[in-house]
This record gives structure tokens, sequence and C-alpha cells, in this order.
């Protein structure tokens, strides 16, 4: 029985690192594309409207601009919890306005939910991991880890999401035929 581990301080700082740029680079890809690729700003807006997101326009640039920040900020390791928590709030919002409905697997038509589930588990977790050594927050000597950088997270994320959803959220319903 083996009652001590030999944790790879290094290794550990690494992977956060790997984490942390590749979910901070996917994000403020997602949030360029939002205001800059195929229908612009206007194109988001008007897709936001579409989901139910009212005004359409406030929503397209309140996601744009969240999604390059956190993105920004977790590629830094600065200020970890609130930028995971800027990924698990965009994410949260489209798994529950877009792309629950459409079932797990994003090939199926309309996107399952499988990539924003992902990137919210990711969140949560790097709020629970903090951004490792390799990082501005280190440096800073800011230790927001465990559990208060989960709850952090999850509560600005997932709280902020709902909360967002309650005030804005207006789906079209769809009527059913009455016999």
């Amino acid at each position: 029985m083996v009652t001590a581990s030999i944790i790879d301080v290094d290794g550990v700082n690494l992977g956060l690192l790997l984490l942390r740029l590749v979910i901070g680079t996917t994000m403020i890809a997602h949030g360029s594309n939002h205001i800059w690729g195929g229908g612009r700003i206007a194109g988001t807006a008007g897709w936001f409207t579409s989901l139910g997101l009212r005004p359409g326009i406030l929503h397209a640039w309140l996601a744009s601009v969240t999604e390059l920040g956190a993105g920004a900020l977790l590629i830094l390791g600065l200020l970890n919890p609130l930028a995971a928590a800027g990924v698990v709030g965009t994410m949260t919002v489209a798994l529950i306005t877009n792309h629950f409905k459409n079932g797990f697997f994003i090939f199926r038509p309309g996107e399952g939910y499988e990539y924003v589930l992902n990137l919210i588990v990711a969140g949560l977790a790097l709020g629970a991991m903090g951004p490792g050594e390799w990082s501005l927050d280190d440096a800073a000597g800011i230790e927001l880890v465990g559990w208060t950088g989960l709850a952090i997270t999850a509560l600005a994320g997932i709280g902020g999401a709902l909360v967002l959803l309650a005030v804005f959220w207006r789906p079209q319903r769809t009527q059913t035929a009455t016999s």
C-alpha cells in the first residue's frame, strides 16, 4: 500500500497551462467569430434574438466581450475563477438556449451539447484547480483554488447564466394542435 504519492509539480503546471491556453484560445476565437465572422455582430444578434434572447444586440455583445475577456484572462492565468466563470456562464447559456434540445452529439442537426458541456466542465475544473504556478495569479499571490475557486466559478458562471436567462430569455412557444 502506497501512503504518499509523488506529484510532478512541473507536469501539473504544464497540464494547467495547456488547458488554459487551449480553452482561452477557443474562447477568443469564439468571441471573435461572433463579432467579425460570418454575419458579424448583427448576424449574431439576429441569431440570439431567434433563440429568445432579447434584445439580441445586447446579448451578442455581452457574450462576445465575455468570451474575449475570459479567453485572454485564462491565457494569462489572471483572475482565474472569474475567467473560468466567463467560460462556464456563456456555455451554460448556449447549452440551455440552443444545444440541449438537440441531444448529446455535436454532429446532430442543430448541434448537440457535447462541445459546450466539455467547456463547462473544463471551466469548473480550472476554477477548482487554479491556474497553476505558471500564471499571473501565482506571481501576484492570488490563491483562489480548491473549493473556494470552484464556488466562485460555479456561482458566478452558472448563477450568472441563470439570472441572465430568467431576466432576458423569452423563447417562442410552440403551439400544439388540440383535438
